[in-house]
């Protein structure tokens, strides 16, 4: 006689994409959901991308801006958002006052958030780089300076970079992801695509 063994049903595979893989680069304008529906009126990516069965690969803060790639091939989502993967993104940011070198290297070794270490991350200076006005801008003061860096780094954590700089006390003024892996925004305009 048989034993009587209790199977677990089975897990539908995930869907694959119908038709050939597809994948956008969308440069996301400031104060637009990572999402392409939202109950409280607010601009999503649908408001700037029509192409059907896209989702983001990963996500960017409404209040930060720069390049999202958008795609319906999820072993190329899985490739740019697991945490293993290790896909470099390259961020913009300006940042309030003018961090030392010494400041910076904090960064460069990595830093104690509240849900554990940063890895080390790539820092650089970088001079006011030639983008797109924000609206609003941000808030300037006549008595502290701001000073631009290149950031990369390769986890997702929320807000990740914000709080960063903020543990070093430069709060992050405006956040422009450049960069993910070897995919720039180049001269992509906000809320413009293209398609790879």
């Amino acid at each position: 006689m048989k034993p009587n063994v209790t199977r677990r049903p089975r897990k539908p595979a995930p869907k694959k994409p119908s038709g050939p893989p597809v994948t956008l680069l969308l440069n996301k304008p400031y104060m637009v959901l990572c999402q392409f529906t939202d109950g409280d009126g607010r601009e999503t990516l649908a408001d700037y991308v029509d192409v059907p069965g896209v989702y983001a690969a990963g996500r960017l803060d409404r209040d930060s801006e720069g390049l999202l790639v958008l795609t319906n091939d999820g072993a190329l989502n899985a490739r740019l958002t697991q945490p293993g993967r290790k896909t470099a993104k390259t961020y913009w940011v300006q940042v309030e006052g003018d961090p030392t070198e010494v400041e910076l290297d904090q960064l460069r070794q990595g830093v104690e958030l509240k849900d554990g270490p940063t890895l080390p991350a790539k820092i650089r200076r970088m001079d006011e780089p030639a983008v797109w006005p924000r609206n609003p801008p941000i808030r300037e003061r006549k008595a502290i300076p701001t000073t631009w860096l290149e950031i990369q780094i390769t986890e997702g954590r929320n807000r990740q970079v914000r709080r960063m700089t903020a543990h070093i006390g430069f709060p992050t003024l405006r956040l422009i992801r450049y960069a993910v892996g070897n995919w720039t925004l180049d001269d992509l305009p906000p809320g413009q695509w293209r398609k790879l």
